[in-house]
Order: structure tokens, then C-alpha cells, then sequence
């Protein structure tokens, strides 16, 4: 399974998760969130990244000229959805993205089934809540476009693969604190995942 490690705040966390093996890092263009990055600090971190990972920025009721523009100015290679959008708002992005489904209940799971997206568990806050979704839903669903997240870290991880995810995505479970990885957890979430 490929491995985003969402809520990126500084470059040695960003550089620690690429070495561990992340195929993507997620950072946060919220400003209610403890995770939150500027577009410009986010910048200052991507441009000295290696090529071939994701940069994947993360919105919150934001409107397409906001996205458009932050993608731009951080050097965002994929913009993350994660609110209910208007199809309108999807066609003025002018960037790769992908959405979110916040899922309540088994039949949300089945929303986009024909796009590759992202399955996080609902809560009244975007992201980042550790809060685990039913892994009963998946039982026979094809999960080969679904992105997993949501109450993820190291010592449950391998217990997703058997459904054929994508791949996972990974913030709170692999943290220190808001913000700040810890380095142990971040290798042993992608070990498990991908191994």
C-alpha cells in the first residue's frame, strides 16, 4: 500500500518520512487546525524535497480561486479535498485532486466509486481526530481506489492490507504532538504497511 504521512510542518519531519519510505506527505492549508502551514512556509519545505513524492495540500471549505492559488504558490502537486464541494468547484481546479468522503455509514464508502479517493471517518472537526471507521464496510467492496485513513498508526496498520487499499494516510497516529512526527512511529507505520 502506498503511504501519505499527512500534517507536515517542517522540513526534517518531510525529509525523516521520505526516508522511511512515505510516497506522499500531506500539508495543511486549514488555518482552524493545530496542523496548519502556511502556503509560503509549505513552500520553503517542498522546493528542497526530493522528486518523485507527492505534495499533497489539504482544504477546508475553501473556494477554487484559494486552491488554485496555494497549490501554486506552495508547489503543491495535488490538492485534497476535504469538505462537500460542488461539482462547479471541482471543474475550476486547475490541479490533480482527489476528495474526501466522510463516512457515516457502509453505503458512503460507495460514493465516487469510479475515482480514486479518500475514506476518513466522520467527525465534526476535518482530520486528524484518530477516530477509526468500521472495517466491516469494506468486506467485499473494491477498495483498489480507496485511500484509508482515520485512526491509523503502527500497531493496526497491517491489519488493513487484506482489503486491497491504494493506500493509507496517516496524521495523528504517527505524532509527538500537533505537528511534530515522531520519527520511531513513522518507520514502523510505513514498515508495516508496505512489508
Amino acid at each position: 500500500m502506498r503511504c501519505k504521512i499527512c500534517g507536515i510542518t517542517t522540513y526534517e519531519d518531510a525529509m525523516m518520512a521520505i526516508k522511511a519510505g512515505a510516497d506522499a506527505l500531506g500539508f495543511v492549508f486549514y488555518e482552524a487546525s493545530p496542523r496548519y502551514i502556511s502556503p509560503k512556509d509549505a513552500r520553503a519545505i517542498i522546493k528542497r524535497l526530493p522528486p518523485f513524492v507527492e505534495k499533497v495540500a489539504l482544504f477546508v471549505n475553501a473556494d477554487a480561486q484559494i486552491i488554485n492559488s496555494y497549490c501554486q504558490e506552495a508547489g503543491a502537486t495535488l490538492a485534497q479535498i476535504h469538505f462537500e464541494a460542488p461539482q462547479k468547484l471541482y471543474e475550476q481546479i486547475f490541479v490533480p485532486h482527489i476528495k474526501v468522503i466522510r463516512a457515516k455509514e457502509a453505503k458512503d464508502i460507495e460514493q465516487y466509486s469510479d475515482e480514486y479517493r479518500l475514506v476518513d471517518a466522520y467527525c465534526d472537526s476535518y482530520g486528524g481526530s484518530g477516530k477509526r471507521l468500521n472495517l466491516e464496510w469494506f468486506e467485499g467492496v473494491d477498495c483498489s481506489k480507496i485511500i484509508l485513513a482515520g485512526g491509523l498508526d503502527a500497531s493496526n496498520v497491517a491489519s488493513v492490507k487484506k482489503y486491497g487499499f491504494y493506500g493509507v494516510d496517516v496524521s495523528s497516529g504517527v505524532e509527538l504532538s500537533y505537528g511534530k512526527k515522531d520519527a520511531s512511529k513513522v518507520i514502523e507505520f510505513i514498515k508495516n504497511a508496505k512489508f
